[in-house]
């Protein structure tokens, strides 16, 4: 490894923020000292559940006596089991470790080092690094708020360049819980780019429900993982649909399983127990739903005698997004309400939301931790 000129130590390359510094809003959190009203807890495992434990290790326990036969596209067997569940045909599936690992695959088959990808903001910013670890950027179009947030085709449009090889859509979007409806998808197709569409939360409807990416018209290529639709994100499975106009199709998924047989990182045992985990997985789904839910309609309580702060549309996902006046920046109202009143919640700013003057809640915090935390944030919210 080539070595650099500060002593012994070896040289990194710049494909991600080795050494990025920490925000303030971490640095506090590691400061604070009582009791910390998480509102940003995303991990279902760590949220309070009842999982269905006995009978997951019986499936598992029973999955670990499968034989090691590696299939660069995934076991036959889960693939079956998930085709039914997605109802569609098990060719058009490849299952990987992770809706993270699909993405850096995918990222691999559509750009060459230096190309970019197109997203929305806001956004989730997992994305960019990982797009980062693959040498791709990601160029960015804004969303519309309008009653709910919308796709601009517009937008699209001037954001693309000769180096953009893809969209990523996100349906619904993580934080602001919108659905891809019609319209948006259509305005998406219209560019003609292959569309990666991550829709690991699509069964979480809340004030609407939303359908998947439809994917005729381009090649597409739907994510989704056990991550989300079954609470289960320590299983490490994900999978990649790859729908669109053939022979696209049949070549994307020839070349997605020669870099899936140079990994072959999703483990034997959760792809032998796909079938069981696929039976159990709709109880577990439904006691998220619930709390999603019943923690809205909390927050909305919560908010109900604060006239300065408004709930924005809540399709689906597990998050909420909060405006309020902007008389400080969202990084400074974080603090402030950690600091304060030991409340943690994501500032808007994480996001990419084009102002200040919002933040972001998890509908999955446990419920006696997320009435009391929003009770507090509710007092600290600018009049």
């Amino acid at each position: 490894m080539p070595q650099s000129t500060d002593g012994d130590r070896p040289r990194f390359s710049s494909r991600a923020r080795w050494s990025a510094p920490k925000n303030r809003l971490a640095l506090a959190r590691e400061r604070r000292r009582g009791e910390i009203f998480d509102l940003t807890e995303s991990n279902p495992t760590r949220a309070g559940f009842d999982y269905p434990l006995e009978e997951l290790a019986s499936a598992m326990g029973r999955a670990a006596r499968t034989p090691y036969s590696p299939d660069p596209y995934g076991l036959p067997s889960a693939r079956e089991a998930l085709s039914t569940e997605l109802q569609c045909e098990a060719d058009e599936l490849v299952l990987t470790a992770s809706t993270s690992e699909a993405y850096s695959f995918l990222f691999k088959l559509l750009c060459d080092a230096g190309d970019a990808v197109l997203s929305a903001v806001p956004s989730y910013p997992l994305i960019a690094e990982i797009a980062a670890l693959d040498l791709v950027s990601v160029r960015h179009f804004a969303l519309d708020l309008h009653g709910r947030w919308e796709v601009d085709a517009g937008r699209i449009r001037a954001a693309l360049t000769d180096r953009v090889q893809a969209v990523v859509a996100v349906n619904p979007n993580n934080p602001t819980g919108s659905f891809l409806d019609a319209h948006d998808q259509a305005a998406i197709a219209a560019c003609g780019l292959p569309v990666i569409c991550d829709e690991v939360f699509l069964q979480y409807g809340l004030e609407r429900r939303g359908t998947a990416f439809a994917g005729d018209d381009v090649l597409t290529f739907n994510l989704g993982g056990l991550s989300k639709s079954a609470g289960l994100p320590h299983y490490k499975l994900g999978w990649i649909r790859v729908r669109g106009p053939e022979p696209k199709r049949r070549q994307a998924i020839a070349a997605l399983a020669v870099i899936a047989d140079n990994f072959l990182s999703a483990a034997t045992p959760v792809q032998a127990a796909l079938p069981e985990l696929l039976r159990i997985a709709p109880r577990i789904r439904a006691a998220i739903a619930d709390r999603l839910q019943r923690n809205l309609r909390s927050l909305d309580a919560a908010l109900a005698g604060v006239g300065s702060a408004r709930r924005l549309p809540v399709e689906g996902g597990w998050s909420a997004v909060v405006r309020m006046p902007s008389t400080e920046s969202d990084e400074a109202f974080a603090l402030r309400l950690l600091e304060q009143s030991g409340v943690l919640v994501h500032p808007g700013y994480f996001f990419d939301f084009p102002s200040d003057g919002f933040f972001v809640v998890s509908l999955l915090t446990a419920p006696e931790v997320f009435d009391e935390g929003i009770r507090r944030v509710a007092g600290m919210i600018p009049r």
